[in-house]
């Protein structure tokens, strides 16, 4: 693949994140909106867009940092763990899933495990949607390297506004790195022309 691609890529994903971010941010921040247009701000409403697109464009670079630190390890994975390397991913799959609730609700002081079943069911549905998408696109194979990706490696990249205090900042991260992931991850094979590209 060449430059003009990868630049593609990359200014096609950041823009990706920087928009879900600042649509989320109306959902998530009312409040802050609420306190510059009541009276109207115009130079803090401005500023206030430009924070949460500037956010956004953040989870976008930290999504396409795990996605091409993805591609690394998959390859040394490959030859590492030969016929065993699906069976681990899928080891480390359920182990996520697993540390999404149990361990997320072990941390918290209040609230049920039900809201963190929910959630861990939430990312494995879209996982799997897209998953099968790459899988059908490209080849059988790359269901589970996908579904990995898309579980695993987008919960790594979660880990930051997990650890922050306040539910906003969990779900206005979670949404675009999903989206931003599940964008890269379809669009590798057109870019690169190979329907046998598994991830």
């Amino acid at each position: 693949m060449n430059s003009r691609k990868w630049v593609r890529l990359f200014l096609t994903t950041l823009l990706l994140g920087g928009v879900l971010t600042l649509v989320t941010s109306f959902i998530f921040k009312q409040n802050s909106y609420a306190e510059v247009l009541q009276p109207f701000q115009l130079f803090e409403l401005v500023g206030l867009l430009l924070f949460f697109s500037g956010l956004g464009f953040i989870f976008s670079v930290i999504s396409q940092m795990g996605f091409f630190a993805y591609l690394t390890v998959n390859q040394f994975g490959k030859g590492l763990f030969r016929s065993f390397w699906p069976a681990l991913q899928l080891f480390l799959i359920a182990f996520t899933l697993f540390d999404l609730v149990y361990f997320r609700y072990q941390a918290s002081e209040e609230g049920s495990i039900g809201g963190f079943l929910l959630t861990a069911l939430g990312i494995l549905v879209i996982s799997l949607v897209v998953a099968t998408v790459k899988a059908k696109e490209t080849k059988r194979h790359a269901f589970i390297p996908a579904l990995f990706f898309m579980v695993v490696v987008t919960t790594v990249e979660w880990v930051p506004a997990l650890r922050a205090q306040g539910s906003d900042y969990i779900w206005m991260m979670i949404i675009p790195l999903l989206a931003c992931n599940a964008y890269q991850l379809l669009l590798l094979h057109r870019l690169t022309n190979n329907q046998e590209n598994a991830a």
